[in-house]
């Protein structure tokens, strides 16, 4: 059975269940991370040298970096389905991933720290609000992206929505200031009727 190591409340970690969810296959998942540790022992940096969540052991094949994860998944369980079979739909879903790694998500990451984690280095508020306005950025290009789509993929969802999709969830559950994005709003709320968004994402911030 599929092993995935990581707690519930992080985002990484939710993006895999969600995967899991939308394959339909069995798997048990260990609690790590944070106050529940694990990730910091030497049989975890084994398996994940950076110590940090998720790790999957599918059948032996251990594999991390969550969006990672979700291309293995969505490509051994769901090909054609989740993974785009055709090159060209496979790096359009694949460069979305990308852009949430390295611009959408990052963000938010410091006003998620500042005003649900109240970290205190992360609590300024000239900080937080240049943040907010990068993320709006990020908002207006997915908004002009769905424009003449269901889904960043064409009429069907893919593996391109899933990380997309968990940070937005997670944006429209920040206490900030938000501009209109109706068109965006529109999508997450297609996402939202999935089971697997219901069961992994429909939580409060933590």
């Amino acid at each position: 059975m599929l092993t995935v190591w990581g707690r519930i409340n992080s985002i990484n970690v939710q993006k895999v269940l969600w995967t899991l969810a939308e394959i339909g296959i069995d798997y048990r998942r260990i609690d790590a991370g944070m106050a529940f540790g694990v990730n910091d022992t030497p049989d975890y940096r084994a398996m994940n040298p950076t110590g940090l969540i998720p790790t999957i052991d599918d059948d032996g094949y251990v594999l991390w970096e969550s969006n990672v994860i979700v291309r293995y998944l969505a490509a051994k369980y769901a090909p054609g389905k989740l993974y785009p079979e055709d090159v060209a739909g496979r790096f359009h879903a694949e460069r979305w991933m990308d852009w949430q790694a390295t611009a959408f998500y990052p963000s938010m990451i410091p006003i998620f720290l500042g005003l649900i984690r109240k970290v205190p280095e992360h609590s300024d508020p000239a900080v937080i609000e240049a943040c907010r306005l990068r993320a709006e950025a990020c908002l207006s290009i997915l908004d002009a992206e769905l424009a003449t789509r269901s889904f960043l993929n064409g009429d069907s969802f893919t593996i391109a929505d899933i990380p997309a999709g968990a940070v937005a969830n997670r944006w429209y559950r920040l206490p900030v200031r938000r501009e209109s994005h109706p068109i965006v709003e529109g999508w997450l709320a297609r996402l939202a009727e999935r089971p697997g968004f219901k069961a992994h994402l429909d939580h409060p911030l933590s």
